[in-house]
């Protein structure tokens, strides 16, 4: 089980509203360094910005592309991780196009994750699967095209869909892609109880925008 004092360490603190203001970004790295989270995770307007206030931290930054849809072109998506990178980000979460997916166009899919791995080089690139729209047999093979496409980290969801993470299909992706890819559980994370059941299950990194609020969680289990 993990301790509450490495609970930080597995979290992206998220801001990914629409009407996400500078003001609350710069907030949001503020806390991420003083919590030692893994990364804050943005939309791309705000990466270097995050990038700038994060320079001289083990934060990363994170940010999405293709969000929160996935339905646009390849070619888009890759740009836009190019752009992001060069902007100052180390780590990616795109989405993938559920509805090739969802009508069997199997390379289609693989060739889209394939064409952002390409543009992130040799950062960390996480593909963001959108489980609530899945079947078991569907999440299978989008971890499994994701692992083939060179993915180092399969996640649940982008928590703007119908539903967001559960411990059951943390548990399936991990079965999935073995110990050597990681597994995001995102959407839903909203407590301390609920980020142990996701580690607990699989989950190797927490989207949240409750990070500190899992934080304080964890401090209180960790006086008693």
């Amino acid at each position: 089980m993990v301790k509450p004092e490495e609970l930080a360490s597995y979290i992206d603190h998220t801001l990914l509203a629409t009407n996400a203001t500078e003001e609350k970004i710069v907030q949001l790295c503020q806390e991420a360094k003083q919590h030692a989270f893994a990364s804050v995770c943005v939309n791309s307007c705000w990466t270097a910005r995050c990038a700038q206030l994060l320079k001289d931290s083990p934060v990363k930054v994170c940010t999405v592309v293709g969000f929160p849809l996935g339905a646009m072109k390849s070619e888009s998506k890759a740009f836009e991780a190019a752009q992001a990178i060069a902007d100052g980000a180390s780590e990616i979460d795109m989405v993938i196009n559920v509805g090739y997916l969802k009508e069997g166009r199997l390379d289609a899919v693989e060739q889209d994750i394939r064409k952002v791995r390409e543009a992130c080089k040799e950062h960390l690139l996480k593909v963001i699967i959108e489980t609530c729209l899945l079947s078991d047999e569907e999440k299978r093979i989008a971890c499994r095209l994701s692992v083939s496409a060179g993915a180092d980290f399969v996640k649940t969801s982008t928590g703007f869909s119908t539903g967001g993470a559960t411990e059951q299909d943390v548990a399936l992706m991990r079965s999935e892609v073995g110990d050597a890819v990681g597994v995001k559980a995102s959407g839903g994370v909203r407590s301390y109880e609920t980020a142990v059941a996701m580690i607990a299950s699989g989950a190797s990194r927490l989207g949240t925008s409750s990070g500190i609020a899992i934080i304080q969680g964890a401090a209180s289990h960790a006086a008693y």
